[in-house]
């Protein structure tokens, strides 16, 4: 089939839908024709772009890559990027006109894209809608995958407030997921999520992150990173990643000072909107730490470097957060504290597999008291590795890869 691939982001941007973006189109191109439509590079490049209205390149499927039946296949794909404004991430008000010119230039440019079905990620968070207005047009099938739940997320991270405009948002989104033929979602929860507004359940999909064993497998780490993050502690949990709206941060913060004198250190790698907030709540803390992000090529270290890591989403946000580190986590070996209620994904597949504990997000005490029972608890503590090596096998990428093409071949087959 002839698939037009919809996101802004695509490398050499390095954002997470970027990241998830490239995987799907080099396992889709290996059987079909790949058309991708994104914006120039403005998401922490390793290149840039020079302003054209739409610059077309040509680009190879990695050789290495084994899916399906087409292990170590190389393919081809298109990759067209329109004059989308470029102005950095950090700039939230200018990055909102990335936006709007990604969208009014794609959406001209992919009416004349010969394709048989339309694949839309959400980067920008409102491309599922021009996805599902594209589709209408060309009277093809939509296939949507949601990486983030929007508006849900836009209303929580207070990026937009409750009221007109969001309530045009979400009726527009249930419009496109009601108009899609198929919904990917990355795990359990957030299909929950959809299907409680109101969409069929038979269509919604799940296709997880999954573990890159190529990478896992071959990770050399660096003993400088792991002395940098356990310090003297005797036990160390670890949150690497943004730090972020969607964290019970409270909690985790306030359990830290409660194990303070128990020797027990609570490392924070990574920045975010909230961390300056965090480290006035951690002030003067002697076993809170925050180190800035490593470079990618430690990231096995920094996986490898504390007895547990935490995962956290606060209540009210199970479906619209579905962390992806879950999953080097546990390609890594390492435990994991879910400071998350039970229905989010990291709790449920933590539990079934026996890989993490669960912890109210809203109870210091809860956490600071399981901390404690895992710290003393060695053998505890290696069950939980053991679990995590084993669930690491059954969420590989390829896997989750193969779940997809199913997907697009039943689209193929039943529009």
């Amino acid at each position: 089939m002839r698939i037009l691939f919809l996101n802004l982001y695509f490398p050499p941007d390095t954002s997470a839908t970027a990241k998830s973006a490239e995987s799907m189109v080099h396992a889709l191109a290996q059987n079909h024709e790949v058309t991708v439509l994104c914006g120039r590079p403005s998401y922490d490049p390793t290149e840039r772009r020079q302003w054209k209205w739409w610059q077309t390149e040509r680009l190879s499927t990695k050789s290495a890559q084994s899916i399906g039946n087409d292990a170590g296949k190389s393919a081809a794909f298109t990759v067209i990027r329109v004059g989308s404004t470029a102005y950095p991430r950090i700039q939230m008000n200018r990055r909102i006109l990335n936006y709007l010119t990604y969208v009014k230039v794609a959406f001209w440019r992919a009416i004349f894209i010969p394709c048989d079905v339309i694949f839309a990620m959400t980067d920008p968070p409102f491309n599922g809608i021009i996805g599902a207005y594209l589709s209408l047009l060309k009277r093809k099938p939509l296939i949507y995958d949601i990486q983030d739940m929007y508006p849900d997320m836009a209303v929580a991270a207070s990026i937009v407030q409750p009221g007109l405009l969001t309530r045009l948002w979400e009726r527009l989104h249930r419009w496109a997921l009601g108009h899609a033929a198929r919904i990917i979602v990355l795990g359990d929860d957030m299909r929950t999520r959809v299907i409680a507004k109101g969409i069929d359940p038979a269509k919604v999909f799940i296709v997880r992150s999954g573990i890159d064993t190529g990478l896992a497998n071959s990770a050399i780490l660096n003993p400088q990173v792991t002395r940098a993050i356990r310090g003297n502690f005797r036990f160390v949990l670890l949150h690497a990643g943004n730090l972020g709206f969607y964290g019970a941060w409270n909690t985790i913060i306030a359990a830290a000072r409660q194990l303070e004198n128990e020797n027990v250190g609570f490392v924070f790698v990574g920045d975010g909107a909230e961390r300056s907030r965090l480290e006035g709540l951690a002030a003067g803390a002697t076993n809170i730490r925050f180190l800035p992000f490593f470079p990618s090529s430690d990231i096995p270290s920094v996986l490898a470097a504390p007895d547990a890591h935490m995962v956290t989403i606060k209540r009210g946000l199970e479906g619209i957060v579905v962390p992806s580190k879950m999953f080097g986590i546990i390609a890594a070996g390492k435990p994991i504290v879910a400071v998350a209620a039970a229905e989010t994904d990291v709790a449920a597949l933590g539990l079934r597999h026996g890989f993490a504990i669960c912890v109210d997000p809203a109870s210091p005490d809860k956490l600071a008291s399981s901390i404690r029972r895992l710290a003393a608890d060695p053998a505890a503590l290696a069950s939980m590795s053991q679990a995590a090596t084993n669930a690491a096998i059954q969420y590989s990428q390829s896997n989750e890869l193969n779940n997809l093409l199913n997907i697009i071949n039943g689209v193929g087959r039943h529009p």
